[in-house]
């Protein structure tokens, strides 16, 4: 399988760059992924609707640069499913099984994502209604797929 992580933003501190680099080591053997990092747009404290509109949409135009047709793309939305591991690992699994074998995770930046990456994505999947750092977030994505494949393929780690 091969998986595709797009997030705007750079990792900056150390300690979350080594657990991503971490899993993304344990995850060699089960897939081959990708960390794109794209631009954040800057942004003044006090915006107005307009400007968050803009930001959002320059953001989303970098990421869909990034998505190819045939891919399968998963954005990570508030309002998305908030699936356990196992339904999660289920969903990759079951997403092998009809072929569709590379797939993306999108994570946008701290406005969140445009109307056109959304309307793009075939899933949106949340982590609940709490609101996570975006950095952070990359590595718990990391995490829940190393997790995922762990469930799939009967592996001790999960529980």
């Amino acid at each position: 399988m091969n998986i595709k992580i797009i997030g705007v933003g750079k990792l900056k501190e150390k300690y979350l760059v080594q657990a991503m680099q971490e899993y993304l080591k344990r995850l060699q053997a089960y897939a081959k992924v990708e960390v794109i990092e794209l631009a954040d747009e800057k942004a003044p404290e006090n915006l107005s609707e307009t400007q968050m509109m803009q930001i959002k949409d320059k953001e989303g135009e970098r990421i869909l640069a990034k998505i190819k047709d045939q891919e399968y793309v998963i954005a990570l939305a508030i309002e998305g499913k908030n699936p356990s591991s196992e339904a999660f690992a289920q969903k990759i699994e079951n997403l092998g099984i009809q072929g569709k074998s590379q797939l993306v995770f999108v994570i946008g930046g701290s406005l969140g994502l445009s109307p056109a990456v959304m309307q793009r994505s075939n899933a949106q999947i949340s982590f609940g209604k709490m609101t996570f750092p975006h950095q952070l977030m990359r590595v718990m994505l990391t995490e829940q797929i190393y997790r995922a494949f762990r469930i799939i393929h009967n592996q001790p780690y999960h529980k």
